[in-house]
C-alpha cells in the first residue's frame, strides 16, 4: 500500500471510561456504566471459556461494544470469529432474542489446512450449544469475492486484529468492499488492530503486525467510509513495539519465549476505530 494513503494530522485521542469523543463532532459517548442493557450480563455469562475471560482486562469487551454502539436489536456481522470465539461468546447470546449475529467464517476459497480445520471447529462449537448459538448464522467471508454477508443485511460489521493480515496479503480492498456491501446505509464498521509506531513508515513495520493508526484511517476512508471516532480503551503504553517476533512476541502468542517478560507487558497497544458507511 502506498504511503500516500497516510492522512495528515491525525493524532491519538485519549478517552474517559474507555470511549473517545467523536472526531467529526463535538459529541462524546456516554459513560460505559450507562451502556446497553444486558451487555454486562452477556460478558459475565458462564458459557464463556476461561481463556477468553482471562483476556477481558486487555480486550475490554464492555467498553469496546459500548463505543461501537451495539444494542440487542442490531444485526451484527463479525469477521472471522474463529473457533476460540472470544467475541462470538458475548455477541451471539446478547443478540439472540432481538437481534441477529452473523459469523463470517473462512471462505470456500480458503486453502490453508489450519484455517479450514479451525472453521470446522467453529461449526462444531455452535452445534454443541444450541441454547446459546442456535440462532447464529454462518457465512463464508472471501476478500477475493468481496463477500462477507448478504447485501445491506448488517447494522454493524466488526473486525478484530485482522486488518494487518489483509494489508499484508493484498486482500484489503476486497475485504473493505465486502464490508461496505454487507452494511446497511449508515451502518457502522468497527475495527480494532495492533497500533503501529508513528516514527516508522507503514512499510517498515508491516511484517511486525502493527499498523499506523493514521494509515488505517486513510485506507478505510478511501474505501468509502466516513471516520466517526476513536477510543483509547485498548491502549497499552507498555507496548514498545520493537520485539524480535513483532506483535506475536506478546501474549497470547508468546512466539519469542520469555513468557514472564512479555506477560508483564501484556497484550498489544491497539487502536479502536469507528466508521460509517458513506
Amino acid at each position: 500500500m502506498s504511503e500516500q494513503l497516510v492522512s495528515q494530522g491525525l493524532t491519538r485521542r485519549s478517552a474517559l471510561a474507555g470511549a473517545a469523543c467523536l472526531a467529526s463532532a463535538a459529541l462524546c459517548l456516554p459513560a460505559v456504566a450507562a451502556g446497553p442493557a444486558g451487555l454486562a450480563a452477556a460478558i459475565a455469562g458462564e458459557r464463556r471459556g476461561a481463556g477468553n475471560r482471562a483476556r477481558d482486562g486487555w480486550r475490554k469487551p464492555l467498553e469496546t461494544l459500548a463505543f461501537f454502539g451495539v444494542e440487542p436489536h442490531h444485526s451484527v456481522v463479525e469477521i472471522l470469529p474463529g473457533s476460540v470465539g472470544y467475541w462470538l461468546e458475548i455477541l451471539a447470546p446478547y443478540l439472540r432474542d432481538k437481534g441477529r449475529y452473523i459469523a463470517a467464517g473462512r471462505g470456500e476459497d480458503e486453502q490453508r489446512p489450519q484455517y479450514i480445520a479451525d472453521h470446522d471447529r467453529l461449526l462444531a462449537k455452535l452445534a454443541a450449544d444450541p441454547a446459546h448459538y442456535g440462532k447464529v448464522e454462518v457465512t463464508r467471508f472471501s476478500p477475493r469475492q468481496a463477500y462477507a454477508a448478504p447485501e445491506a443485511s448488517a447494522d454493524f460489521v466488526l473486525t478484530f486484529r485482522n486488518l494487518h493480515n489483509w494489508i499484508d496479503r493484498n486482500e484489503v480492498e476486497g475485504a473493505l468492499e465486502a464490508f461496505r456491501k454487507a452494511l446497511k446505509p449508515g451502518g457502522v464498521l468497527g475495527v480494532a488492530d495492533h497500533r503501529g509506531r508513528t516514527d516508522l513508515s507503514q512499510d517498515a513495520q508491516m511484517k511486525s503486525g502493527y499498523i499506523r493508526q493514521d494509515y488505517a484511517v486513510a485506507l478505510i476512508e478511501k474505501a468509502g467510509f466516513r471516520f466517526a471516532g476513536s477510543s483509547e480503551a485498548k491502549a497499552n503504553p507498555k507496548d514498545t513495539k520493537n520485539y524480535p517476533d513483532g506483535v506475536w512476541s506478546l501474549p497470547p502468542t508468546f512466539r519469542s519465549g520469555d513468557r514472564d517478560r512479555y506477560a508483564a507487558i501484556g497484550e498489544s497497544d491497539r487502536f479502536l476505530l469507528k466508521f460509517v458507511r458513506a
